[in-house]
């Protein structure tokens, strides 16, 4: 299983966005903190502000959301999808792109995480 840490502005905002649109399921919440989502082999971290990973780093720097790493979820019926999120307010970086492996399109998380959506030809 492959886990990836996302900052989150809202840990509850978050989980019902990834489960709502995504296919994630909650398998563990730390309050407003910290959740552990899950869909098939990846492990979702959402850690919010009060998450020990949001703490200041020694140089003074502090993580917060958003850039342009991601990970990437095979959907079917993309364009459908895209329709879906759309019509419920979910952000999009671009419109969907085909290249020679499939279609992808960018969208964001309520903290501006980048999630690639991939449709395989």
């Amino acid at each position: 299983m492959v886990s990836v840490r996302y900052l989150v502005r809202d840990v509850d905002l978050s989980i019902a966005f990834y489960t709502s649109y995504l296919g994630f399921a909650l398998k563990q919440q730390f309050g407003p903190a910290m959740a552990i989502l899950t869909r098939g082999d990846l492990s979702l971290w959402l850690a919010g502000p009060l998450a020990s990973a949001a703490r200041p780093m020694p140089d003074g720097r502090t993580p917060e959301p958003g850039g342009w790493n991601r990970f990437v979820l095979e959907v079917e019926q993309l364009p459908s999808i895209v329709t879906e999120m759309g019509e419920a307010g979910v952000r999009f970086r671009n419109q969907i792109v085909e290249g020679p492996g499939g279609r992808q399109i960018l969208c964001e998380d309520p903290s501006g995480n980048v999630i690639e959506l991939f449709e395989p030809s």
